[in-house]
């Protein structure tokens, strides 16, 4: 089948290789990679009422941290507060390192990397019946057991994010944002993106892009997460500019296997600083767990140039005929099965007409002398003797292919590539 595949009239190959270069990779184009700016703007406003806080109203301002970061943007959506700490001692939080029941279980000076101060070396009651280390800290020291279930902030899955995308393809001075041309100011204030109504508007609702990812937004508002909003602009520059569209996608970035849950989620510590009217410093300390969105853009864009044509045109015609050389080679000399396909490969077909008496063993199928079944000469020849008598015989042969019939040069190729073939494998150990 290998070799009817690679002899056969109307080879089908060349046209499959061109149809896949030049239509499926466009291999006609010069091709660039996309270089891309990105700004983020959010929107929407939450209500909360909590016995710490009381009633309160959270705008951009206070869920966005920081305001701006590069091609991201972090939503706090659950927290945990600490209000009014100031610098003094107090009993550590209880946990398998800070229980005590003596001053000696207390190091003097020692920190653990997970304490929240410095030991003072005395061991004080947390409560009414256990005991924890005392330490110089910001007391009272945050208690980040339990986080709060739902979301502190839940109202956020229908906050609004605004991308502005702006591309440029250096190589071919093109550039574009991901708001088109056509968009009006009436329709950038009502659309939010959907896929199949509005594949466009750059506003997304933060519910819908953790949905569209196969996630739920009051699940991963709790303990946070990050979110992959992908731009992918893949532009053919050989058609319409208005061709060249902004493709969403949307993905989870940060693992979630229930299976090792250890340490999930996003979240980060920050605190507000501030003096009482005695001028003592004191801060609220927030533990915020949020959504992360990170804007990730990609593309490339091709135009047509003759150079990568014409290199891929000649490259495409050298890789054909060397795949028909290697191909021959190793299913004619390589295989188990090579004196079957090479007998099946070529037919040879006897001249009968009657040119001369030198052209009579030929004909007949003699060996030429000096040729053995092995090649050239008798089995114990070294291979550099073999060489040159083979050089002997191939100029016999040649010489009377020429004066005899010509059609039998073919036949000379192949018996002359049989004998060198034979001398290659029996030098390098193949047979």
């Amino acid at each position: 089948q290998l070799i009817l595949m690679f002899n056969k009239v109307g080879d089908p190959r060349p046209v499959l290789f061109y149809r896949w270069v030049f239509v499926w990779e466009k291999g006609y184009q010069e091709m660039d990679s996309v270089v891309s700016s990105v700004t983020t703007k959010a929107k929407g406003v939450a209500v909360t009422n909590t016995s710490t806080l009381g009633f309160r109203i959270w705008d951009v301002a206070d869920y966005v941290i920081p305001a701006q970061e590069e091609n991201s943007l972090f939503i706090m959506t659950n927290m945990i507060i600490t209000m009014n700490q100031t610098q003094s001692i107090c009993p550590e939080i209880p946990d398998k390192t800070t229980v005590c029941k003596s001053d000696t279980d207390c190091t003097s000076g020692s920190a653990d990397i997970h304490s929240n101060g410095v030991k003072t070396g005395r061991c004080v009651p947390f409560n009414g019946s256990v005991k924890t280390c005392e330490v110089a800290a910001w007391c009272p020291v945050e208690d980040d057991t339990h986080v709060p279930k739902p979301a502190f902030l839940k109202a956020a899955e229908n906050f609004t994010l605004l991308v502005k995308n702006n591309i440029w393809y250096p190589k071919f001075n093109f550039s574009k944002r991901n708001i088109l041309p056509n968009t009006t100011t009436t329709y950038l204030k009502s659309c939010i993106y959907d896929a199949k109504t509005d594949p466009f508007c750059p506003i997304f609702r933060l519910g819908k892009i953790v949905e569209n990812a196969g996630h739920s937004f009051q699940d991963m508002a709790v303990e946070g997460g990050i979110m992959g909003i992908q731009i992918n602009w893949d532009c053919n520059l050989d058609r319409a500019a208005s061709l060249c569209l902004p493709r969403y996608s949307f993905r989870r970035l940060d693992t979630r296997d229930l299976d090792h849950n250890v340490s999930p989620g996003y979240n980060f510590r920050f605190a507000k600083y501030y003096r009482d009217l005695t001028g003592v410093e004191q801060r609220t300390l927030i533990k915020a767990y949020g959504i992360r969105f990170d804007i990730i853009v990609f593309g490339k864009a091709g135009k047509f140039d003759i150079i990568p044509t014409m290199i891929n045109i000649g490259s495409g015609l050298a890789l054909l005929g060397v795949a028909t050389v290697l191909c021959d080679v190793i299913v004619l000399y390589c295989m188990k099965k090579r004196y079957y396909y090479r007998e099946k490969k070529y037919k040879y077909v006897e001249d009968y007409e009657q040119v001369g008496t030198s052209c009579a063993p030929c004909r007949q199928g003699a060996s030429c002398p000096g040729e053995g079944s092995q090649g050239p000469g008798p089995p114990g020849m070294a291979l550099g003797q073999r060489l040159v008598l083979l050089w002997q015989l191939t100029t016999h042969r040649l010489r009377l292919a020429v004066r005899c019939q010509p059609r039998r040069l073919l036949r000379l190729w192949t018996t002359c590539s049989s004998i060198y073939f034979r001398l290659f494998r029996t030098h390098f150990g193949f047979d």
